[in-house]
């Protein structure tokens, strides 16, 4: 069976020619850089900030152990920013301080976990346009054959030339399209947890934070009101 799947695949590759090797090639890369972000993001909880949300929760609540307990370890970049905030603010270091701090420290873990995305973007992006191109190439030469079979043209070997060129087209689209949902899916992860940053680093250092009582979320409310900043 596998032998079979092995010669299918090699005679579409001779049948396409080389831009459908290309496109296959790419479409390899894009399948394992899928692969390590999906794995990455989900290992380290990218976007899914149910972890600092509770450490702040509890350092609000002045239970500040069991806050710096509860996000020890941390894996995803907000809960470094939970953790590095507690500790500045627990070492009393001035607000200005932290924000820095924190946003030196959150700005490289976001590049660090955007790593491979401009990679399938540009993927993305090429792979169709690869694909119209061997669907020129391919349409010039069943034309230039048109040409020099005169007028005894064989319809068939016409058509079968044409959808050859045709393939090509649609093999870039076939890798384009599920790689910018794929896109889409790790950024809109990226940009929740840079908000997540943003609103429970600020719950942390707003003083008007300090009393809250009603919670939502998880939060006391006044951190819940600072998402629609």
């Amino acid at each position: 069976m596998i032998s079979d799947l092995t010669g299918q695949i090699t005679s579409f590759l001779q049948l396409g020619g080389p831009v459908v090797t290309v496109i296959a090639g790419l479409s390899v890369v894009a399948l394992a850089l899928i692969l390590v972000k999906a794995f990455e993001f989900l290992v380290c909880g990218i976007g899914r900030s149910h972890r600092a949300k509770n450490g702040v929760h509890l350092w609000l609540s002045n239970r500040p152990g069991e806050a710096l307990s509860r996000i020890s370890s941390p894996r995803s970049a907000v809960d470094k920013a939970v953790l590095t905030t507690c500790k500045l603010l627990e070492n009393r270091a001035q607000k200005a301080e932290i924000e820095e701090r924190v946003g030196v420290q959150a700005a490289g873990d976001l590049h660090h976990f955007s790593k491979g995305i401009r990679a399938l973007e540009a993927i993305a992006q090429v792979a169709p346009l690869i694909g119209l191109f061997g669907t020129v190439l391919g349409m010039i030469e069943a034309f230039q054959a048109l040409q020099s079979a005169g007028s005894n043209v064989d319809p068939s070997a016409l058509a079968g030339g044409i959808w050859v060129a045709l393939m090509t087209t649609a093999a870039g689209l076939a890798v384009a399209m599920p790689v910018s949902l794929v896109v889409t899916w790790l950024e809109g992860r990226l940009e929740a947890e840079r908000v997540a940053i943003e609103t429970l680093t600020s719950a942390l250092l707003l003083p008007s934070l300090d009393h809250g009582v009603e919670q939502s979320d998880g939060l006391p409310a006044g951190a819940a009101l600072s998402y629609a900043r």
